[in-house]
């Protein structure tokens, strides 16, 4: 077999390996999305009608006999403000612990164990923390919950990203007169920018999916979509239709952030290699 013919195969053999792994992962959401486009009854139905004609019915269902316009910008609200704040306070102490004079690895290693404790095991004190605060049934305690496993991470994750800029550019800016903030927004802010995206993308992701905390500190006004999706499990049975229309609502926002969050990223690991 000529050597032509062999790498046409290898490549082949490739390509089919690569398009049965995308369709074992795309199956799922593909028949999540048609099951939120057919009638409740046509959900169903075994064998399944695939001739059946698509309706958004099961949308409006979701926004118009419940809340969940209200449970979508709250799941935003506080997915965001957790973001927000994680990365602005971590990526300060993660810049801080990359320029301090020493050695910091009690703090490194201090940082790294708060990552090996079970969030589950956090509820309870959490819980009784935000009800003697006055805060149970809010968003603010959901976000202070969510701050207490994302600071962490962020900072862990931010380190290699602040480490890996050389100090001389610090002190190059120290002498043009900047000053130690002055040097971080303007020298070292842009070049770990691509970091802070990716590290912001998991940390939303973290506080859009949560269900343990929302459940126990929210109530039916501050309910997050996780837990809203949970309650179309009725005594009548699991609304399948529009628990598939839900599940669709709540995965549109991850993968428009995570669309623009790519661009932004190719543009950043980029920016600079061209002058």
């Amino acid at each position: 077999m000529k050597p032509k013919q062999k790498k046409m195969i290898k490549t082949t053999l490739i390509y089919a390996a690569l398009v049965l792994v995308t369709l074992f992962f795309l199956l799922p959401l593909i028949w999540i999305l048609r099951t939120s486009l057919v009638t409740k009854a046509q959900a169903y139905q075994i064998p399944p009608d695939f001739s059946a004609k698509f309706t958004l019915d099961n949308y409006r269902a979701i926004f118009q006999h419940s809340d969940f316009g209200k449970y979508f910008m709250n799941s935003a609200i506080v997915s965001l403000t957790s973001t927000v704040l994680s990365v602005f306070f971590g990526s300060m102490s993660s810049y801080w612990l990359s320029r301090k004079h020493g050695d910091s690895t009690k703090e490194k290693l201090t940082i790294l164990a708060t990552q090996m404790i079970p969030p589950i095991v956090l509820v309870i004190p959490i819980s009784t923390i935000i009800k003697t605060a006055g805060l149970n049934d809010t968003l603010i305690a959901l976000v202070v919950a969510y701050l207490t496993f994302n600071l962490p991470y962020v900072i862990w994750m931010l380190l290699g990203f602040f480490e890996g800029i050389p100090k001389e550019l610090d002190e190059a800016a120290e002498i043009d007169g900047c000053n130690k903030f002055q040097t971080y927004f303007h020298v070292v802010f842009p070049l770990v920018a691509p970091g802070l995206m990716a590290t912001a993308v998991y940390s939303f992701l973290v506080g859009w999916n949560e269900f343990m905390f929302a459940l126990v500190l929210t109530g039916n006004k501050t309910r997050t979509m996780p837990v809203a999706i949970a309650s179309l499990e009725t005594q009548q049975g699991i609304q399948i239709a529009e628990l598939c229309a839900a599940t669709i609502v709540a995965i549109l926002p991850v993968v428009l952030l995570s669309s623009f969050i790519k661009k932004y990223l190719i543009n950043g690991l980029t920016f600079g290699s061209v002058k």
